[in-house]
C-alpha cells in the first residue's frame, strides 16, 4: 500500500510534535497541526484560543459522542454545541488538507477525517516518564514541579476529545497502524522509520 498520509496521536512530552516537523522536513510534505486550528479560526472569525478552550470542554458522555457522531455523519452540525461544531469545522479543515497532495497530521482526531480516503497511516508516539519529563522541562520550559500535572492535563485532553469524537480510547494500540516509543528510538529514529512509509520501503 503506497502511503499518503500519515496521523500522529501523541502522548505529552513523547516529541511527536517535533517528529512530524521534521519528518516533513525530510520528506518535503506538508504537516498540519496548529495549522488546522488556524484555518477552523480564519474561517469562522473565532480565535484560536477560543477554540481550544472548547477543545477542552468537550464532554466525556457517550450518549455526546452517539450524538456528536450522528451529526458529523449527517453533514448537519447545527444543533450541536461549540464545542461539536469545532470538531465538525477541523475535520473539515483536514479533509480540506489532504486534497492538496500526501501529508503528516497531528492529532485532532485525524484519522476519523481520512477514514475514506486510501494510503493513510495511523501512528502513535509514546515515550517513557522519565523522558517526558526532560523533554517538557527542556522544550516547554515547565519547571520541575509542574511537569507531572502538565503532563496529565494535556494528555486528559487529548483523551477525552478523541473519545467524545470517535468513541474509541486515544492510547489503545488497537486504534494505530504503527506504534513508536521514541525514548528508545529517539527523534531521528522515528523520523527514519516513519519516512520509510512514503517511500515505499
Amino acid at each position: 500500500m503506497k502511503c499518503n498520509y500519515i496521523t500522529i496521536e501523541r502522548e505529552y512530552g513523547s516529541g511527536g510534535t517535533r517528529i512530524a516537523r521534521r519528518l516533513a522536513e525530510v520528506c518535503g510534505i506538508r504537516c498540519y497541526g496548529v495549522e488546522i486550528v488556524e484555518a477552523v479560526s480564519r474561517k469562522n472569525n473565532v480565535s484560536v484560543d477560543q477554540i481550544q478552550h472548547l477543545e477542552e470542554s468537550v464532554s466525556g458522555s457517550f450518549l455526546y459522542t452517539l450524538f456528536v457522531m450522528s451529526k458529523v455523519q449527517s453533514g448537519d452540525s447545527d444543533m450541536l454545541s461549540g464545542e461539536g461544531k469545532v470538531f465538525v469545522e477541523e475535520q473539515r479543515a483536514i479533509e480540506n488538507f489532504a486534497g492538496q497532495g500526501p501529508a503528516i497530521f497531528l492529532g485532532h482526531c485525524a484519522a476519523q477525517a481520512l477514514k475514506k480516503r486510501r494510503g493513510v497511516v495511523k501512528v502513535f508516539i509514546r515515550a517513557n516518564n522519565e523522558e517526558k519529563k526532560k523533554r517538557i522541562m527542556a522544550d516547554y520550559q515547565i519547571p520541575e514541579w509542574e511537569v507531572e500535572s502538565t503532563r496529565k492535563r494535556f494528555d486528559n485532553k487529548r483523551s477525552k476529545y478523541f473519545y467524545a469524537n470517535t468513541t474509541r480510547h486515544w492510547n489503545d494500540v488497537k486504534n494505530y497502524d504503527i506504534v513508536l516509543d521514541s525514548s528508545q528510538l529517539g527523534i531521528e529514529g522515528c523520523v527514519h522509520v516513519l519516512k520509510g512509509l512514503f517511500e515505499g520501503k
